[in-house]
């Protein structure tokens, strides 16, 4: 077996990666402060950066982000006149706000609603919406970020499956559209775009963690290693399709049990229409009508929503001491059921047996709703970009 070591140039490269990373992070940075963060020396960080502005990766200024001493100017990446609008989509609703190269807000954020009963209605509705920002933005380069619902696989930039679409049919959307509208796209799935915006924009970084997106189904992604984990086949963070109860309802994937069958809110919603039967002008309440009956007290409501927390609960105590991964941020409308809720959820997860006999301080397990605005986190699809120029590096 051959093994290849580390030379001078790969240990710059590597180096050079992380300084890239810190400024993408950071947005603007003095010598000082990537010194602190990347625990190099001033001597060996002048001469990365010096390397990067040759490179004409980063720019630096002569402003001072300090009053103290003399300083050094301060540095961030390059930008152009470029953007990247970055949407988040269902057969529903699209989610949209556009951002620069260093992914900066440049627009406020837009939900727009929409209903689409085929595939080549909500490429039309995509399109409209990238034709609107091109006009509010005349003259500037805009590239597409796209977070899709469902299954996606991102290299070929397919939608393999979109749960709550009403057809079956995969949907390629990154190479219709690139054709159609002659720019650059990059697509994943919407827990994807979770995982980016924690790991991109949460103040409280951490090398490994999870979010779980806890809404119409239950999504999930993790970050291992600084790295978004996807799988081969691109379906990896399929928490939903866990099976809690093997003689429970029939799922939509076509198994019996699975956790979305008992925790999502399109389970809740339509275990209490059920609840009426000998009503026949009986509907499925709507995600605020289930939330504001919740929190009315009512008890049948309220019994169905603790037995998904508690079912939810147990899937991330199996999912814990399979990773161990100890910070977990839950996203999605089911986080307005608020504390109980929560607790029940944490409740259940409990703590991993085997860490009583670990007489080393570790950690304690935090599971608790994401902090980011809805605007961060659309932003985090963005982030593709950044992570495909940074792999670039490593070329």
């Amino acid at each position: 077996m051959q093994l290849t070591g580390l030379n001078n140039l790969r240990v710059r490269q590597f180096n050079k990666k992380v300084l890239m990373t810190l400024l993408y992070r950071e947005k603007i940075a003095s010598k000082s402060m990537l010194s602190q963060l990347s625990r190099l020396s001033i001597p060996a960080i002048s001469q990365i950066l010096d390397d990067l502005q040759g490179d004409n990766l980063i720019a630096h200024s002569p402003v001072n982000l300090h009053k103290r001493g003399l300083g050094g100017g301060s540095y961030q990446a390059t930008h152009d006149e470029s953007a990247i609008l970055c949407m988040n989509i269902t057969p529903y609703r699209i989610e949209s706000i556009l951002v620069s190269r260093l992914v900066l807000p440049l627009s406020d954020y837009q939900m727009t609603e929409i209903s689409v009963k085929t595939p080549e209605a909500l490429l039309a509705q995509i399109e409209a919406c990238f034709h609107q920002y091109k006009k509010n933005y005349p003259g500037l380069k805009i590239r597409l970020a796209l977070a899709i619902h469902g299954q996606v696989n991102p290299t070929t930039g397919v939608s393999q499956r979109m749960p709550q679409a009403p057809w079956t049919s995969e949907i390629e959307i990154k190479y219709l559209l690139e054709e159609k509208l002659q720019t650059d796209i990059l697509m994943d799935n919407d827990c994807i775009m979770l995982a980016l915006a924690e790991k991109w924009q949460n103040t409280n970084y951490h090398q490994d963690f999870c979010v779980i997106n806890v809404d119409y189904g239950i999504g999930s992604s993790f970050v291992i290693n600084q790295q978004i984990y996807r799988g081969n086949l691109f379906g990896s963070g399929q928490i939903g399709h866990t099976i809690i109860d093997p003689h429970g309802d029939r799922c939509a994937c076509g198994r019996y049990g699975c956790l979305e069958t008992l925790a999502s809110l399109s389970a809740l919603k339509k275990k209490a229409r059920l609840l009426e039967p000998a009503d026949p002008t009986r509907r499925t309440p709507s995600t605020q009508e289930l939330l504001d009956r919740y929190h009315q007290g009512e008890s049948a409501i309220c019994q169905q929503v603790m037995e998904g927390a508690r079912a939810l609960g147990l899937s991330l105590y199996n999912f814990l001491n399979i990773l161990n991964i100890n910070h977990i941020y839950l996203y999605g409308r089911s986080c307005g059921f608020g504390d109980a809720w929560l607790k029940t959820v944490c409740g259940q997860s409990g703590l991993n047996p085997f860490d009583r006999t670990d007489h080393v301080k570790t950690q304690a397990t935090h599971i608790a709703p994401g902090t980011l605005s809805r605007e961060q986190q659309i932003m985090g699809i963005g982030y593709l970009y950044v992570e495909k120029a940074l792999d670039a590096m490593a070329d």
